[in-house]
């Protein structure tokens, strides 16, 4: 598709952040509660992938070679991203665009936190400095300067729960790791986002939300959910992965906090403090050391 409209890999691997980066900002346009904007994003994008799935026979295949295993480790993936989005989605109602999107983007260090742990991958010397450097950066964004007023209890509530929305996403992808060497991308998707879509409906049902009692304008928000940092922008990112080495494209995801933060200062008129800049800029340098070291270790 991409090579028939002539896009480059890395002109598309820029289009993918800058999707990405727009679901902070229309989860907070969007008036819903925030349990039912993640789980319709998740609910359209499965409406999305799953024909894809269905209509190709090698996809369709897949789904027959699924073990029972496979089938559970995808369900806890499913599980883990319910909770990433549930969580991710509440804190962007109490605290800055600029403090959630770098908060959550603290994943890849739980990555390999838990890589090392459940996985018994080897954790250099070099790694654990990103790791302290970036849980350092993402420690002063979450409680503050000392030197000037203490955050508020919402912000502190805003911030603990992107950081809990990065220990989840780093559960999904710990969890889908071994298996998407065996099944291919549109299957387990579609596996994973329905059990993601089936959590976040048992919680929605749990704390008591409507489903169907949405004006047209959250409907949209919800469509462009799916579309844009969904579609266009994770599975962009997978097909770069097919053309770019992935240190790159794990470096060019760290572009994510940057376009958000953008978007918020010119959509939502958000300026970041002076903490959550120098916060910021620490946890990406953190993850910066992080994710590339464990990316030419994984390659080399």
């Amino acid at each position: 598709m991409f090579r028939d409209l002539q896009v480059t890999p890395l002109a598309a691997l820029a289009f993918a952040v800058l999707a990405a980066s727009s679901s902070a900002i229309l989860v907070r346009w969007s008036a819903a509660p925030s349990s039912v904007a993640a789980l319709y994003r998740v609910l359209f994008t499965v409406g999305i992938v799953a024909p894809i799935a269905l209509a190709r026979p090698a996809d369709r295949a897949a789904f027959a070679r699924f073990s029972r295993r496979d089938l559970a480790w995808a369900a806890v993936a499913g599980v883990a991203l319910a909770v990433h989005f549930s969580a991710w989605f509440e804190s962007l109602g109490h605290t800055s665009v600029a403090a959630s999107v770098t908060l959550v983007q603290t994943q890849p260090v739980f990555v390999a936190i838990g890589a090392a742990l459940l996985l018994g991958e080897r954790v250099d010397r070099v790694t654990v400095a990103g790791i302290a450097v970036a849980l350092a950066g993402a420690t002063a964004m979450t409680f503050g300067d000392a030197g000037q007023a203490p955050i508020s209890d919402s912000t502190w509530y805003g911030n603990s729960l992107a950081l809990v929305g990065a220990i989840t996403v780093a559960g999904y992808v710990l969890a889908g790791r071994s298996i998407r060497q065996r099944v291919p991308l549109f299957p387990y998707v579609t596996v994973v986002y329905t059990a993601c879509a089936l959590t976040l409906l048992g919680i929605v049902v749990v704390q008591g939300h409507g489903l169907f009692a949405y004006p047209a304008r959250e409907w949209l928000l919800f469509l462009a959910m799916a579309v844009g940092p969904g579609v266009l922008g994770h599975t962009i990112v997978n097909w770069v992965l097919e053309h770019v080495e992935s240190v790159v494209v794990s470096v060019a995801w760290l572009g994510e906090p940057v376009g958000a933060t953008l978007l918020a200062f010119g959509l939502l008129a958000e300026v970041p403090d002076t903490i959550t800049v120098g916060g910021g800029v620490v946890v990406l340098a953190g993850i910066y050391v992080t994710t590339v070291r464990r990316e030419r270790g994984t390659e080399g």
